[in-house]
C-alpha cells in the first residue's frame, strides 16, 4: 500500500503555513495582504532550507511576519532596505492590474475566461524564471506581481471553493496540464439569489459535477449583458447581477454575494500564492530566489563602476583596480560585503560588454585584467555606459564613473536623468582633468593629449551627479586615489541620507538635519570650489571648516573640488552654514536600519479607486501625491514629508499625512512645485526622544506634460512589439520633439516630432524589436520622451520588457526506474537497498538541468548517459532503515518536478504525482490551521 509522506520542502511548506494563514473573523484580506503574507512566508521557508542545507539552525520568527522580523531571522538585517522594496514592488504590482486591466476578463478568471487567465499566468512564470536565471530579478518582481493577481482571483471570482475544493488548483501554474471542466457558454451555471441571499445561487449539477465557471460583469446600464442563466460577478457597480439571474458570486469582502466565504478563498489564495512561489524557488534555488526578494548575504548593494578605457585613462584604470581591491578586501566576510559586482567599460565607438557578478575574486580578477586602448579622438560614449549601468544595477545603487573625456553621447542626457529619478540611483562622477574654456584654447599639443574637460562639457556630469544627489568629483590625476578612497568609505548597505542641497550660483545659505538615535558614521559632503562652512551641534557647540582644533569635525579632507568631514555623533537637530559664491552641493549621510521608500501615485480613474504608481514625472501645478513606507521599524511613524527646492531657493511644500496601516502612509500635496525638489520624510521611532530625518538623494522635477503608454511586458524575440502613448500639454499648439530609446540597442522606430493643439492630446507609435538570437531571461527597457517646443519642459515613461522564446519548453522533466533492490529484513539496520533511475526532459525538452536529492539520507550518484545530451542517469544507495527517498528533478527553463520511490512498498510515485500529493498536504494545513483559529 502506497504510503503519504512529507518531503523536506513539504515539510517546510506545511510548517510555515502551521505559523501564517491566521484570519480572524470579520477581517477581509485584499491582494496586498494575501501577497505580502505569502512573500514572508516563502522567504522564512527558503531560508530555512538554507539553513538545513547549511547545517546550521534556524529560529523561526515572532508571529506575525514582517519584513523586519524575516529578515532577520534570515541573518540578512542588512537587506532590509531591498527586501522591502521587492515587496513593494510585486504588489504594487498585483494591485496595478486592478487599475491597468480592469476591463481584461482574463486578467481576473471573470466571464469564464480560465483558459486565457492560465495563459497570462503560465506564460508569466516562464518569464520570471528565465528572468531569474539571468539575474534580471527586478524584471522578475514586476511579472511575478502581475500573473498573482489572476491567480488570486481564480479562488475569489470561481466557484473552486463553492465546490468544496480546499487546495489550490495546482494545474493553474502547469502549462501542460487542464484546470478541468470548464462550463460550455450555452450551460446555464446560476439561478436568482434568494433576495440578498446567494449562498446557493450556483446550479446543483454545476457543484457536484466540478463544473467551473465565473461571473459576468459590466458597467453601463441597459447596455451591459451575460448569456443566459450565467451567473454575474456581483457588487454595487456590476450591472449584469441586476439581470436575470440576479446576484453574484464574488467573493471579494466579507460583505460579497458570496462573502461568507471570502475566509476560505482567501486561505486558498495565499496557500495558491505560496505554491506558486515554492515552484520558483525551487526552479531558482535558494540563493537565487532570495535575491528575487531583496535579500542577499553582505550588503544588498552592488558595487558598479562605469570606466572610461581609452589610452589616456592608464593611472585613472590603475585607480580602479586599487579601489576595486580595497573594497573587496575591507568588507570581505562582513554585513557590508557587496552581493553584486557590475563593471561596464566605454571608449569610443563603443561601450560594453555589462559585466555581473557575485564572486568578489573573479570581479577583482576582471577589474584587473583591464587594459586602455583607442580614445584617438576627445569624446567618449560615457552616457551609453551610464544608461546600461542605471538598466542593470538593482534600484537605489551607487554608481561610480570614472573619466577624463567629455560625453560624445550627450544627447542621452534626458534618458539618463529619467532612469536616475526611476531608480533612485545615486551617481558620482570621478572626473580628472577639467580645465576652463580659455585655457583649453591655449594648451599645448602635448597637453591636448590629456583631453582635458572644458567647463561647459564638465558642467553635463555636474547636472546628472545634481540630478542623481552624488557628486562631481573634478581631481587632477595625481589626486584621484585620495579622492576614491574618501567614496569608497560610503559603500554600505545601510547609507542613508539626512540632507542633500545645492546652490547654482552659489549664495549664503544655512541648512538643517536631525540625527537620531539609530544613525552611525555621520559625514558631510561638498563639491565646489572656495566653499567654507559652519557645523552648529543640538547642544548649540559650534566649529568653521578652518578650524582644526575644534571637537564636531573628528576628520577632514580637501582634494580637488571635494571636502568631506566626519563629524562627532550627537542626537538631535544640526545646523549648518554654507558660504561661497560658487556653486556647490552638499550631502549630509550616515548609516542607519530605517530608511523610507517612495512612490509617486494618481488616484484610479476606474470605479473602484485605488492608486497606480507613475512611471513618469508627476504632473505640475495641481494636486500631487507620495506613498511613503518606512523600511527598518516596525513602531516607526511617520509625521511629516515635504517637497523641498533644490537648488534655487528653501521653498517647500508640506503634504497631508495619511496612514494606511503596516507602515504605509498616503501623502497628498495640494500643488506640485514648478521647479526640481528633493523628499524629505520626518517621523518617530517608538520609544525615542527624538524624530529622526531622511531626504531623497534624487532630485525630481514635476511636468506640465502628461506622457502615458503601456504595452505587454512580454517581448517575443524577432517579432515587433508596437508601444502606442498619448502626450497631452496646456500649453500653446507646436511640435514635440520626441526621443526613444532602449538599454540594448534593439531596433526601434519612433516619431521624432508631434504637432500639438495646446490643451489637447496627440498619440505616438513606437516599434520595438529583439534579435531572434536573444537568450530568453534578458530584458530591455524602453524609455519614451516627449520635450515642449521650446525645450524648457520634459516628461518621459520607462517601460521594461522580459525576453521569452515563445517556442520553449513548458513540460517537467520526468523519471524512470530502471532498477530497484530492496529486500528489506526487518532488522533494517545490516541492509541495503538500491536504485537506478533515469531522468529525462523528453525528445523536444530544454535537458536537464539539475538532479538533487530532496528526502533521504543515502549515497547518490549522477551521469549523463552515453551517447545523450540530455539524461542523466541516478544511482542510490542507502540503510533499509531510510526507506524513502525522492528526487528534485529540474530542466533547463526551470521546469521543476519530483520523483519519489519507497523501499519498503517497492513503489515510485511520478514527477506530478509527488508534487500533487504534497501541495495537497500543504493547502490541508492551511484549512486546518484556519479551522482551529476561527473557532
Amino acid at each position: 500500500m502506497m504510503r503519504l509522506w512529507l518531503g523536506v520542502f513539504c515539510f517546510l511548506f506545511l510548517h510555515i503555513g502551521a505559523h501564517a494563514f491566521a484570519i480572524l473573523p470579520g477581517d477581509s484580506l485584499n491582494h496586498q495582504e494575501i501577497t505580502e503574507q505569502a512573500i514572508l512566508n516563502a522567504t522564512v521557508q527558503t531560508c530555512r532550507a538554507l539553513a538545513v542545507a547549511e547545517g546550521v539552525n534556524f529560529n523561526f520568527p515572532a508571529q506575525p511576519y514582517t519584513a523586519e522580523n524575516v529578515a532577520a531571522a534570515c541573518g540578512a538585517s542588512q537587506s532590509l532596505k531591498t527586501f522591502s522594496q521587492a515587496i513593494k514592488s510585486i504588489t504594487l504590482r498585483n494591485i496595478r492590474v486592478d487599475i491597468r486591466y480592469f476591463f481584461n476578463s482574463s486578467y481576473h478568471v471573470d466571464e469564464e475566461m480560465f483558459v486565457q487567465g492560465k495563459g497570462i499566468i503560465t506564460e508569466g512564470i516562464a518569464a520570471v524564471k528565465a528572468s531569474n536565471r539571468m539575474e534580471n530579478y527586478e524584471t522578475a518582481r514586476q511579472i511575478l506581481g502581475e500573473i498573482m493577481h489572476p491567480l488570486q482571483d481564480f479562488y475569489s471570482h470561481s466557484n473552486w471553493v463553492e465546490m468544496g475544493k480546499t487546495v489550490p488548483n495546482s494545474n493553474l501554474i502547469r502549462a501542460e496540464s487542464s484546470i478541468g471542466n470548464i462550463a460550455d457558454i450555452n450551460r446555464a451555471t446560476c439561478r436568482n439569489c434568494d433576495g440578498d441571499d446567494c449562498t446557493n445561487n450556483i446550479l446543483e449539477d454545476i457543484l457536484e459535477g466540478e463544473i467551473l465557471t465565473s461571473g459576468y460583469s459590466g458597467l453601463v446600464p441597459f447596455v451591459s449583458t451575460k448569456p443566459p442563466g450565467k451567473c454575474s460577478h456581483g457588487g454595487f457597480h456590476d450591472q449584469t447581477s441586476k439581470q436575470e439571474p440576479k446576484g453574484g458570486i464574488n467573493k471579494d469582502t466579507l460583505t460579497s454575494e458570496h462573502g461568507h466565504l471570502h475566509i476560505q478563498a482567501a486561505n486558498v489564495a495565499i496557500a495558491a500564492t505560496s505554491e506558486l512561489l515554492e515552484d520558483i524557488r525551487l526552479a531558482a534555488g535558494e540563493i537565487s530566489f532570495l535575491k528575487m526578494v531583496g535579500i542577499a548575504r553582505g550588503s544588498s548593494r552592488a558595487l558598479c563602476f562605469v570606466t572610461d578605457t581609452s589610452k589616456s585613462m592608464s593611472d585613472d584604470i590603475a585607480v580602479v583596480k586599487t579601489v576595486t581591491s580595497s573594497i573587496i578586501e575591507r568588507y570581505k566576510g562582513t554585513e557590508n560585503e557587496p552581493s553584486l559586482y557590475i563593471l561596464i567599460p566605454f571608449s569610443d565607438p563603443g561601450f560594453g560588454p555589462l559585466i555581473r557578478t557575485s564572486d568578489a575574486n573573479l570581479f577583482k580578477n576582471i577589474v584587473d585584467s583591464l587594459t586602455t586602448t583607442g580614445g584617438g579622438d576627445k569624446e567618449e560614449m560615457s552616457l551609453s555606459g551610464l544608461q546600461l549601468a542605471l538598466t542593470s544595477a538593482p534600484f537605489s545603487s551607487e554608481i561610480y564613473l570614472f573619466t577624463d573625456a567629455p560625453a560624445k553621447d550627450e544627447q542621452l542626457k534626458n534618458t539618463v536623468i529619467a532612469l536616475i529619478e526611476r531608480t533612485q540611483t545615486v551617481v558620482n562622477f570621478m572626473v580628472t582633468d577639467t580645465v576652463e574654456t580659455n585655457r583649453r584654447k591655449r594648451r599645448s599639443v602635448k597637453q591636448s593629449q590629456t583631453r582635458a574637460i572644458n567647463e561647459p562639457e564638465a558642467q553635463l556630469y555636474r547636472d546628472l551627479a545634481h540630478a542623481s544627489g552624488g557628486q562631481a568629483i573634478e581631481v587632477t590625476k595625481a589626486q584621484l586615489p585620495v579622492a576614491a578612497a574618501i567614496i569608497a568609505q560610503s559603500a554600505s548597505s545601510s547609507v542613508v541620507t539626512l540632507l542633500q542641497a545645492s546652490r547654482s550660483p552659489g549664495q549664503t545659505d544655512s541648512f538643517t538635519f536631525i540625527v537620531d538615535q539609530t544613525v552611525t558614521n555621520l559625514r558631510v559632503y561638498i563639491t565646489g570650489k572656495s566653499v567654507t562652512f559652519t557645523l552648529t551641534s543640538p547642544t548649540g557647540a559650534s566649529q568653521q571648516s578652518t578650524d582644526t582644533s575644534g571637537s564636531l569635525i573628528t576628520n577632514q579632507e580637501t582634494v580637488g573640488n571635494f571636502i568631506t568631514a566626519q563629524l562627532q555623533k550627537q542626537v538631535g537637530e544640526w545646523r549648518i552654514q554654507m558660504v561661497s559664491t560658487n556653486p556647490y552641493t552638499l550631502r549630509v549621510i550616515g548609516q542607519s536600519s530605517v530608511d523610507v521608500l517612495f512612490d509617486f501615485v494618481v488616484p484610479s480613474v476606474g470605479p473602484f479607486g485605488g492608486f497606480d504608481t507613475l512611471d513618469t514625472r508627476p504632473r505640475a501645478g495641481v494636486t500631487g501625491r507620495l506613498l511613503v513606507s518606512i523600511a527598518g521599524s516596525d513602531s516607526a511613524t511617520v509625521n511629516e514629508v515635504a517637497l523641498v527646492e533644490s537648488s534655487a531657493g528653501s521653498e517647500e511644500i508640506t503634504g497631508a499625512v495619511a496612514s494606511q496601516g503596516d507602515g504605509d502612509y498616503l501623502v497628498q500635496f495640494d500643488v506640485m512645485p514648478e521647479v526640481e525638489f528633493s523628499v524629505r520624510v520626518k517621523g518617530r521611532v517608538q520609544g525615542s526622544s527624538n524624530d529622526f530625518q531622511r531626504q531623497s538623494s534624487t532630485n525630481f522635477r514635476a511636468s506640465n506634460l502628461t506622457l502615458t503608454a503601456d504595452s505587454e511586458n512580454i517581448l517575443i524575440p524577432g517579432t515587433p512589439v508596437s508601444v502606442p502613448f498619448t502626450v497631452s500639454w496646456t500649453g500653446s499648439d507646436g511640435n514635440l520633439t520626441i526621443r526613444a530609446s532602449n538599454n540594448k540597442g534593439f531596433d526601434l522606430t519612433s516619431p521624432s516630432m508631434l504637432f500639438l493643439e495646446g490643451g489637447n492630446s496627440t498619440n505616438g507609435t513606437v516599434t520595438l524589436s529583439a534579435p531572434t538570437n536573444t537568450p530568453s531571461g534578458s530584458d530591455v527597457i524602453l524609455t519614451i520622451e516627449a520635450e515642449t517646443p521650446d525645450g524648457t519642459d520634459s516628461n518621459y515613461i520607462v517601460l521594461r520588457f522580459s525576453i521569452l522564446n515563445p517556442n520553449g519548453d513548458f513540460s517537467h522533466p520526468d523519471c524512470e526506474l530502471l532498477n530497484l533492490q530492496s529486500n528489506c529484513p526487518e532488522n533494517c539496520s545490516t541492509s541495503t537497498w538500491k536504485l537506478d533511475v533515469r531522468v529525462t526532459d523528453g525528445d523536444n525538452g530544454a535537458g536537464v538541468d539539475r538532479v538533487s536529492l530532496i528526502q533521504g539520507n543515502g549515497t547518490y550518484n549522477t551521469s549523463l548517459e552515453a551517447g545523450t545530451g540530455n539524461i542523466t542517469l541516478v544511482s542510490y544507495t542507502a540503510s533499509c532503515c531510510a526507506p524513502e527517498m525522492e528526487l528534485l528533478v529540474i530542466d533547463r527553463v526551470g521546469n521543476v518536478g519530483s520523483c519519489l520511490f519507497s523501499a519498503r512498498d517497492s513503489v515510485s510515485i511520478s514527477v506530478s504525482q509527488s508534487l500533487s500529493l504534497c501541495l495537497s498536504i500543504v493547502a490541508l494545513g492551511y484549512l486546518l490551521l484556519n479551522e482551529v483559529n476561527t473557532e
